[in-house]
């Protein structure tokens, strides 16, 4: 396996090389926050959002962001471009850094913050999960109540992907006081019988997803009704189609919801117009 070349901290590193310290707050304390930009045809998609939710979150937590957009632009495309990336993503992490020892106190305001990018290669385009579908199965959401700062801790969607994988399904969708949050590493999305496309609106409760932001966008342009509002498993279930939305995976239509089948068990027309529009939107949008 060829080894990627890391960005730590000013250098690119081969990544055997890559380190930070032990001491630092994103590995003791989860201090720290993350983005994670597509790639397609060796180009950005969507990065001006992506950075402006970054922004957005370091101030949320009041963490230092001392590099501005033109200079993290610089830092993901040679990335890209030392990694040879065609198709796939460029992760960020930044945390409040290391002081040199643990304490629950913020260090002094002049402690360097950790900067780490590095790049995956995944098929996005012509995913196996986009032409099919996915199944999920709901966990309950037990997480922060700040969802829509993107943070590094992820262990409890990491456990409810685990848990949805032993119940048979693909992915796993987060239910709160009885309506769907969202699911664990994307926004989630019905179409009702009249036709009406609904997602949660935003809060303190869901992370507002920039591919969610721009599928609103083409929703638009397509002429579909939208509503912005909660919704329950059993209304999922009964819907004719579900999909759900993220940098990772553009628009996955959902096939199944705890075994129950949505609509036909098949991806829908609509989720699948929805797609293939965010693609060419997004390759509109490459930088």
């Amino acid at each position: 396996m060829t080894q990627r070349t890391v960005y730590v901290n000013g250098d690119y590193v081969a990544e055997q090389d890559a380190k930070v310290s032990v001491f630092d707050r994103g590995f003791l304390l989860a201090d720290g926050v993350y983005e994670v930009s597509s790639v397609l045809d060796g180009k950005l998609i969507d990065f001006p959002g992506h950075m402006q939710r970054l922004k957005r979150s370091a101030v949320e937590l009041e963490m230092a962001l001392p590099w501005g957009d033109d200079k993290l632009l610089e830092i993901h495309r040679e990335l890209i471009r030392l990694n040879a990336l065609k198709e796939g993503m460029v992760y960020l992490q930044l945390t409040r850094g290391s002081a040199g020892d643990r304490d629950f106190g913020y260090p002094e305001a002049a402690t360097p913050p950790t900067l780490v990018l590095f790049t995956q290669a995944k098929v996005l385009v012509e995913s196996r999960s986009g032409r099919e579908g996915i199944r999920v199965a709901t966990q309950p959401d037990w997480r922060w109540a700040r969802r829509d700062i993107k943070t590094v801790q992820l262990l409890y969607p990491a456990m409810a992907k685990m848990a949805a994988k032993a119940a048979g399904a693909d992915d796993a969708w987060l239910v709160e006081s009885g309506v769907v949050t969202e699911g664990a590493s994307n926004n989630a999305w019905m179409l009702t019988h009249e036709g009406v496309l609904v997602t949660r609106e935003l809060s303190h409760a869901i992370l507002p997803g920039i591919t969610r932001a721009v599928v609103l966008e083409v929703a638009a342009s397509l002429s579909l009704r939208v509503e912005e509002r909660s919704f329950s498993v059993a209304e999922a279930q009964s819907a004719k189609e579900c999909f759900v939305t993220s940098a990772s995976s553009f628009v996955t239509p959902v096939i199944a919801i705890d075994d129950v089948n949505i609509g036909d068990g098949y991806p829908g027309e609509v989720s699948r117009q929805l797609r293939e529009a965010y693609i060419v939107e997004s390759r509109r949008r490459v930088m």
